[in-house]
């Protein structure tokens, strides 16, 4: 391992030297690294394979960590996506003059240096550096050590590419597995600006609690959908389907479907098509009264003091009975984590009630929440769903990677 003033310092001076590096520049690299990715698929492949050979394959964070060559296809694409997008620095922001004649411009600029901590997901390390790097900060990349063999392969392609560019490649680093290097950059005040963990509410409270750096939240989801008492039950069980078993190890997957009491007799309608996925379904007293008999026995449970507020990342979801739209919205500031939330319902009243009174990041209606990522948004990718309310909100894309500062422009005044 670098000592830790080298690799500080390199990511430092690195980002420094971005800013005078051309967005038609930056394009190219991120082309040709997306092209790269293709061509060394075949070494990308085999690395990933020594991780995955190293994770039980029941594991749901097996799915994050595997990679395929559709997968790479789709990272490759998504990077050439961002190199199309209109660069987000400069951006004019604000600008006037003021009574004594000075010309005041707020403009969009780059953080700086940038860290991410993350867990099983390779395909971060892609997208992290691309969106990056189009945004003008350099990146510190802290993967987790169950995908130390794909990070390391994927940081050595990008790295490959800037050589060829002429471009320091200091602008991505990846730090070693192990918590040394996790306590190196949680304290490297002074050289990173900004640092966003991304995976369960585990890794991110313990950044929050233990970073002197800046931390933006992102990743946790214990997101919910409330079936009302005017929900159309096709829309629902496709609805819910969706968001339960397209991706489970996902932060927008469903942990938790409320259902109005009024509608207990289609909840097994509901939940019929989980049964095809095996979804172990958690119930309270209500709901499981209902679906006894009419869902798979060795599937069905009895909801516990921890079926509630779970974010489950794997093939299992509880169901919450509440009397009226408050309670469900009660529920759901609760237990929710501030990330996605969805009813279903053709009442208007109650879906603009709905809007204004949950507290999250993505608020859905009559539509799955799976679609709670920066690409689905039109962002090209996204670097992380955040939670908080300071800075940036929702689906973290370019223009969340930036800050501001103002240019100000006289002819000698002075202040008197």
């Amino acid at each position: 391992m670098e000592n830790k003033t080298t690799w500080r310092e390199n990511a430092l001076k690195a980002s420094r030297a971005l800013n005078l590096i051309s967005d038609e520049t930056i394009n190219h690299i991120l082309l040709a690294v997306a092209d790269e990715a293709i061509l060394q698929a075949d070494f990308i492949l085999a690395e990933n394979k020594k991780d995955l050979d190293a994770m039980d394959k029941s594991d749901p964070m097996h799915d994050r960590l595997l990679l395929s060559k559709e997968r790479l296809e789709g990272i490759s694409a998504d990077m050439c996506n961002v190199a199309s997008l209109p660069t987000p620095l400069g951006r004019v922001l604000d600008k006037r003059t003021l009574y004594n004649g000075l010309e005041l411009t707020k403009i969009s600029v780059p953080f700086g240096v940038i860290g991410i901590i993350y867990e099983a997901r390779p395909n971060v390390s892609f997208d992290v550096f691309s969106l990056c790097l189009k945004s003008g900060n350099a990146c510190v990349l802290k993967g987790g050590t169950n995908a130390q063999f794909s990070n390391t392969a994927i940081v050595s392609v990008i790295k490959s590419v800037l050589k060829k560019f002429g471009v320091d490649e200091n602008i991505v680093t990846l730090l070693p597995a192990g918590r040394e290097a996790t306590a190196d950059l949680l304290n490297a005040v002074g050289f990173v600006d900004l640092i966003i963990p991304r995976g369960g509410s585990g890794l991110i409270n313990f950044v929050r609690d233990n970073s002197r750096v800046p931390v933006i939240e992102t990743g946790a989801g214990v997101c919910h959908i409330y079936f009302d008492e005017f929900g159309d039950k096709e829309m629902g069980a496709n609805i819910v389907f969706n968001a339960k078993t397209r991706r489970v190890s996902v932060c927008n997957s469903l942990d938790c479907l409320i259902i109005n009491e009024k509608r207990l007799a289609d909840l097994s309608f509901i939940c019929e098509k989980l049964a095809s996925k095996n979804v172990v379904i958690e119930a309270d007293a209500k709901a499981f009264t209902f679906l006894n008999g009419k869902y798979p026995a060795t599937l069905l449970q009895k909801a516990n003091a921890d079926s509630f507020g779970t974010e489950f990342l794997d093939y299992k979801m509880s169901i919450k009975t509440v009397s009226n739209l408050q309670e469900a919205i009660e529920h759901i500031n609760t237990y929710g984590s501030k990330h996605s939330e969805a009813i279903i319902s053709a009442n208007e009243k109650n879906i603009a009630v709905f809007d204004k009174m949950v507290d999250a990041a993505c608020v859905y209606a009559n539509a799955s929440i799976s679609f709670s990522d920066g690409a689905q948004f039109g962002m090209g990718a996204e670097i992380g769903i955040s939670t908080q309310k300071l800075h940036a909100r929702g689906p973290m894309a370019l223009p969340e990677l930036t800050s501001y500062k103002y240019i100000i422009k006289g002819n000698g005044q002075v202040r008197s």
